[in-house]
């Protein structure tokens, strides 16, 4: 087998969005995928945190969550009850 057939290039060109979209458009429906799963993935950490930034309050204990999920079970149990 010839080495040289595996070894990768490397080429750097300067690309716009359009340009970049238009490649992107002429991949087949596997590459694209995998470059969709890729972007994915390195979206979602930035977007998770991003997400726990926006909720972090120091006004909610986890006392104040444990009461709430409590009543909210109870809730529902008490409607379950009825139902039968």
């Amino acid at each position: 087998m010839n080495h040289n057939l595996l070894k990768m290039r490397t080429v750097n060109i300067e690309l716009d969005k359009t340009q970049f979209i238009k490649i992107i458009n002429r991949l087949d429906e596997k590459d694209k995928l995998e470059i969709f799963n890729e972007l994915k993935k390195s979206l979602f950490l930035k977007r998770f945190n991003k997400l726990l930034k926006s909720t972090k309050t120091s006004e909610l204990t986890l006392d104040d969550i444990t009461k709430e999920v409590e009543s909210v079970r109870k809730s529902r149990y008490e409607k379950g009850k009825q139902i039968l």
